[in-house]
């Protein structure tokens, strides 16, 4: 929803404030709904509406986790925000129970989170949230925020008041150092994966087109581009940083890796073996999906059906050391290959990036907290077992973060398919009671020689007292 934001004063305040409003937060907003007793939330986020990836809705593309991990069913199989109830909604149940498809379409996916969206209340699009503090007099979290206007220009400042807050503001995408002049400079053909439909059009029209990163994205822009070219005249370069272009790791023992028991074990480990690990476990979420590698193959090899090679060359691999401008219209790309210690220059008409996404950095709006917030020896938020941020012991209310924590709960960080589990944690933990009870075990595999069950996880710092809703 949109438009003005309802006020609360201060003898009524909020539950629970998230700032985001991506797929995390609306299952965490999502879930709210059902808790017992009610909870008063309000949802910010500075886009006008909500949309998933939009420039990656490429056609055809699909999730790479099951409809099964849609925003709530993993911790509320009956809730009415499920995927199979939004297919209900639009009179889709039969035609979706003889398609027979586990994996959905990622349009499909981002058409079901609007609906969602469209119906929750609480959710506030046009918000951008400024700044949270802490008021030890009031013991709650001050929330300043800028109300926006179709044209994302301020229209009215505002102040929210919670005992506790959610982040959820996703991650941005990230340029490599080399080409960051070119991909900030106007009219330079060097765009990010996440504006890839804004120019696709653009990037058929290209002489030569160069896609940088071996991760499912790369993949899927590389896939696209070369059924749209025609057989001889591709003209397309892949090159990537990875020895190859690996597959994801999706065998079933291997998936046990998005499961809460390996999220609890990884949270367990010290930090240094936990820094060590996330390196390490690249192909468990930066591989390609082994159909994606197919359909690829299948498309180069069907290209040789009347003898030649596509013009295509994909070079895992190689390193891009250095880029600038060649004439006006041009880019050149200065590569280098480690293994074989050699150098070489690739000059193109566009390259697309697709070189992954960063956590977006939230210290300007947190930096009323800092005097709070606890660190680890690398300077990172230490981040408990239950999400939250770990604060002053005077802080009596919770920060919970979503999608910030990989650095100390692993590779599912990220994974829409523990989106369920981790808001039901965090309704748990922040209302100290079980709405959500969660299972116990989750994987075949143990983590390390001894079994930890999951424990139950008091509200931080403060009674367990039962939270109503004021109206």
């Amino acid at each position: 929803m949109t438009g003005s934001t309802p006020q609360r004063d201060l003898d009524h305040p909020h539950d629970l404030v998230g700032i985001g409003i991506g797929p995390f937060n609306l299952s965490l907003a999502a879930l709210a709904q059902g808790v017992p007793g009610g909870l008063a939330t309000a949802f910010y986020d500075q886009n006008p509406a909500f949309h998933w990836h939009p420039g990656l809705l490429i056609e055809g593309a699909t999730l790479q986790v099951p409809f099964l991990a849609d925003l709530v069913t993993l911790a509320d199989p009956a809730s009415p925000w499920s995927f199979l109830s939004y297919l209900r909604s639009r009179d889709r149940l039969f035609p979706f129970y003889f398609a027979e498809k586990f994996h959905i379409q990622r349009a499909e996916y981002d058409a079901y989170c609007r609906w969602v969206s469209a119906q929750l209340p609480g959710l506030h699009f046009g918000h951008q949230v400024d700044a949270v503090r802490w008021s030890p007099e009031r013991a709650l979290f001050e929330v300043d925020f800028t109300q926006l206007d179709q044209d994302g220009e301020a229209e009215a400042l505002g102040r929210a008041y919670s005992r506790n807050v959610v982040l959820g503001v996703g991650t941005e995408p990230y340029v490599p150092e080399p080409l960051k002049p070119l991909a900030d400079a106007p009219n330079v053909p060097v765009l990010h994966s996440a504006e890839y439909l804004d120019h696709r059009e653009r990037l058929l029209a290209a002489e030569h087109v160069t896609v940088i990163g071996s991760g499912q994205s790369g993949a899927e822009i590389f896939l696209d581009l070369l059924r749209a070219r025609p057989a001889g005249a591709e003209k397309i370069h892949w090159l990537a940083r990875t020895e190859a272009f690996a597959p994801m790791e999706y065998s079933k023992l291997g998936l046990e890796h998005f499961t809460p028991d390996y999220t609890r074990y990884f949270h367990s480990l010290p930090e240094q073996t936990r820094n060590e690990l996330v390196p390490r476990q690249w192909q468990l979420h930066k591989g390609i999906d082994a159909d994606t590698i197919a359909a690829i193959h299948d498309e180069l090899y069907r290209r040789t059906l009347h003898g030649g090679w596509p013009d295509a060359v994909l070079t895992p691999g190689v390193r891009v050391r250095t880029a600038g401008r060649v004439a006006t219209t041009k880019v050149e790309l200065h590569l280098e290959h480690p293994q074989q210690s050699t150098r070489s220059r690739l000059t193109t008409d566009a390259v697309v990036l697709a070189t992954g996404y960063r956590e977006r950095p939230v210290d300007r709006m947190l930096a009323g907290l800092d005097p709070y917030l606890r660190h680890d020896s690398a300077g990172r938020a230490r981040i408990d077992d239950a999400f939250r941020l770990v604060l002053d012991p005077s802080v009596t209310g919770s920060v919970y973060v979503q999608n910030a924590e990989k650095h100390t709960h692993g590779v599912g960080a990220p994974d829409l398919g523990l989106a369920a589990w981790r808001s039901a944690t965090i309704l748990n933990s922040l209302t100290g009671k079980e709405p959500y009870p969660l299972p116990r075990r989750t994987a075949f595999t143990s983590f390390g020689l001894e079994r930890r069950e999951a424990p139950h996880i008091p509200a931080q710092g403060q009674a367990l007292t039962p939270l109503t809703r004021n109206i």
